[in-house]
């Protein structure tokens, strides 16, 4: 890809020709030495050159790859890990990753497969014998060369006589390649670590998808470390040799040598697939894809069952005229949204392997609503500017159904409660004062990402149930809603979950005013019910061959629809929008907008949404803001200055791109003119929030920073509460506002709340 703005011509006295890719720690360009020769360089990102625990790594890193410079990965040129912004160069090698092999081509066989094991398992005895653990092998930094598979990228590895350097916050490595060990304690990985991601990496090669693949990484990590790999799809021989790499003890896997003698005597074309035997058959809920900087979308989760009839909805009134003014975005080639239940995807980032979560657009509630609907939460537990009564700074855990495999929460704020949802948790009712539980309502099965609380009313907490995959067959989510006081359940109905495939964001319910809007388990209609008694208001069928999902805007809500063709296409290019009437389900004639777009808010009346850019088929950003009037049944359009990337949010009728490594951009969706840009050091944030003249964003690990509104001034910062993936996308908003107070949620179902006026103490 082409140099972008801000980027430098040379680097070192290196001219530089192009962008090879970037990742959480750095940007990768392709280079000539004065004498023509190709070169890579990797730049690490100016926010982490003044932090002293990257810099040790990357010293390390130059080190490592010094030391295994050989015919299996790439030869250190030139490095200068002390430079105000450290830099190191490596020969150039030509040839795509094996992530990009796999995406375009599909899984290898035959010859092909043989010639990357025995060149891998080469490539690791090198690296072992000079006394290195790679600790990051996956398919993003092996290299199919001419004259055969090199490894790259030793960002986080280490010399075996080392220390291993650990970060509070970030997990290290990347979660569905990750040894056992790696995942439970990384200070004592060695060699047969290296030989267990190896392990991993050839099923991904012959089969497309890991031996561990879930709905999530942290559910990845639960399976790395207790369950059977699935290997149902490796050929015999083949699994032969991977089976006891994959053992769960270091002591059982083969080291390199001996791995190079089982895969010499694998015969040349490798036979055929397995058709039994242990894994045979066993199914995931999505296909893990890793890319060099760009995470693929994941497939559709099987399909819902039908929910009994209900009367049919009356006729639609006629509104005003479509219409649209200025010139449409996006007319490039757009991203294919796939249905799902729940998409996660763990991609390591280039320069360090920090693990970095994507949702392709779920868990969305990038608007600011936090899933919450047009008027939940607006009761906070505290005005502005006060405190709840009896309130000092605390730090809780709230456990799930699920307690093997935590995930996180989302919270809403209603008077002198704060309700807390996701992760194995339907519901939990928390005190705002101390963070003591009052109730909670628990969730049987594998935590969703991006699933979290639908809202709450006043005498009503709404959430999802997640059913236990070993349960009797029954809907595979439900929406329930709960006693605001007792956290009894008030009564419950199976859920759509198709909100992902339309808008880009997980919505099947929301809260309305003193109802909950639905989508019904076939994915055809909209349900309209009482909060608290559940008694069905109206529905509302959708328009005949389309798939819809409800979108808060303000005061109103709105239908975003796809047709059939273009969910089953996986290519949302001409959703449309129309009003919903609260009062019957009606629905307004359709407005038209040039799609994929991805809904982030409401300013001045009209729907805000983000139109995303692509590079071939991986997403890269987004280019422009498009603002609907439901109103004038109209769309205008606005183009960024350039390709922004990061997480979409919307506070003080601001758009907000946080990006993985810190990034956060502000832009006016009215002319998406920026307003203003500012590094931070938390990775992956999600956001906005807003409150006390401050917009809060936070990370999967816990950190918070408060930047002002009106120029990204950052106000101040935290460190970590949890440890957490760090360089997720698309996450809803982690903080909730109340007056002074801030309630934050971060990995493995953790809670804290503190002053916003007198944040802790950042080290």
């Amino acid at each position: 890809m082409s140099l972008r703005g801000g980027d430098p011509a040379e680097i070192g006295g290196y001219p530089l020709e192009e962008r090879l890719g970037s990742g959480g720690m750095g940007t990768v360009f392709l280079a000539r030495t004065s004498s023509g020769r190709p070169v890579a360089i990797k730049l690490i990102h100016q926010q982490f050159a003044g932090d002293d625990e990257f810099r040790i790594r990357f010293r390390q890193e130059v080190a490592a790859a010094r030391r295994v410079s050989g015919a299996f990965t790439a030869a250190v040129v030139d490095a200068a890990p002390e430079a105000d912004q450290p830099w190191m160069a490596t020969t150039y090698i030509e040839g795509p990753t094996l992530a990009q092999r796999i995406t375009d081509e599909g899984p290898l066989n035959g010859a092909e497969l043989r010639r990357l094991a025995i060149g891998l398992a080469e490539a690791l005895r090198d690296i072992h014998r000079v006394g290195v653990v790679h600790r990051d092998l996956k398919p993003s930094n092996v290299v199919l060369s001419a004259e055969g598979p090199r490894v790259i990228d030793f960002g986080i590895s280490r010399a075996v006589d080392q220390q291993t350097l650990t970060m509070t916050g970030r997990v290290i490595g990347t979660p569905p390649f990750m040894s056992p060990e790696q995942l439970q304690a990384p200070r004592g990985v060695g060699p047969r670590s290296d030989v267990f991601s190896l392990g991993t990496l050839l099923v991904y090669a012959a089969t497309g998808h890991g031996p561990f693949d879930a709905d999530s990484p942290y559910i990845t990590a639960y399976q790395v470390v207790h369950e059977e790999p699935s290997l149902g799809s490796v050929p015999d021989a083949l699994r032969a040799v991977v089976e006891p790499c994959l053992d769960k003890e270091p002591e059982g896997r083969p080291s390199a040598d001996e791995l190079l003698v089982l895969l010499r005597d694998l015969p040349a074309d490798l036979g055929g697939t397995a058709t039994g035997g242990p894994g045979a058959g066993r199914t995931r809920d999505m296909l893990t894809q890793h890319h060099l900087m760009t995470p693929e979308t994941p497939p559709p989760t099987a399909p819902a069952p039908p929910a009994p009839a209900t009367p049919a909805a009356p006729p639609a009134p006629v509104a005003p005229d479509a219409g649209s003014t200025g010139t449409a975005i996006g007319g490039r080639l757009r991203r294919r949204w796939r249905p799902v239940l729940a998409a996660a995807v763990a991609v390591a980032a280039i320069g360090g392997g920090v693990a970095a979560l994507t949702t392709s657009g779920a868990d969305g509630n990038g608007d600011g609503t936090d899933g919450r609907g047009t008027d939940a939460g607006r009761s906070a537990a505290a005005p502005g500017g006060t405190l709840p009564d009896g309130f000092g700074p605390w730090r809780t855990t709230v456990p799930g159904g699920r307690e093997d495999i935590p995930d996180e929460l989302r919270c809403v704020a209603r008077d002198d409660a704060l309700f807390c949802g996701g992760g194995g948790v339907i519901a939990a009712r928390v005190n705002p004062a101390d963070g003591s539980r009052l109730w909670t309502a628990k969730s049987p099965g594998v935590p969703a990402q991006g699933m979290h609380m639908v809202g709450a009313t006043d005498d009503t907490v709404i959430g999802y149930r997640i059913a236990d995959q070993d349960a009797p067959q029954g809907p595979p989510t439900e929406v329930v809603a709960l006693d605001a006081d007792s956290g009894e359940e008030l009564w419950s109905t199976p859920s759509g979950a198709q909100s992902t495939a339309v808008t880009g964001r997980t919505r099947d319910a929301v809260v309305a005013g003193s109802a909950v809007v639905t989508v019904d388990a076939s994915n055809s209609r909209f349900e309209a019910r009482d909060a608290h008694s559940g008694e069905v208001a109206w529905t509302a069928p959708f328009p005949a061959g389309t798939q819809c999902a409800p979108v808060p805007e303000g005061p109103r809500l709105l239908a975003m629809c796809a047709t059939d063709a273009e969910v089953d296409a996986l290519d949302r290019r001409s959703p449309t929008l129309r009003t919903l009437a609260l009062d019957s389900g009606e629905l307004g004639r359709p407005i038209e907008v040039e799609g994929p777009v991805v809904p982030v808010g409401d300013a001045d009346g009209s729907l805000v949404l983000l139109s995303p850019s692509y590079e071939g088929t991986a997403r890269a950003g987004y280019d422009g803001v498009a603002r609907v009037d439901p109103a004038a049944g109209k769309v205008t359009y606005s183009r960024f200055d350039k390709v922004y990337d990061g997480t979409p949010g919307m506070a003080g009728g601001t758009v907000h791109l946080s990006g993985r490594t810190g990034l956060v951009t502000a832009f006016d969706p009215a002319t998406g003119r920026k307003k203003w840009e500012r590094q931070t050091g938390v990775e992956g944030a999600s956001g906005p929030a807003s409150g006390d003249g401050a917009v809060y964003f936070s990370s999967a690990s816990g950190r918070v920073v408060a930047l002002s509104p009106n120029d990204g001034k950052t106000l101040w910062s935290t460190d970590p509460q949890a440890d957490g993936l760090t360089g997720e996308e698309n996450a809803s908003p982690r903080v909730t506002v109340a007056g002074r107070a801030l309630f934050v949620a971060a990995a493995k179902n953790t809670l804290f709340a503190f002053d916003a006026r007198k944040p802790p103490r950042s080290n």
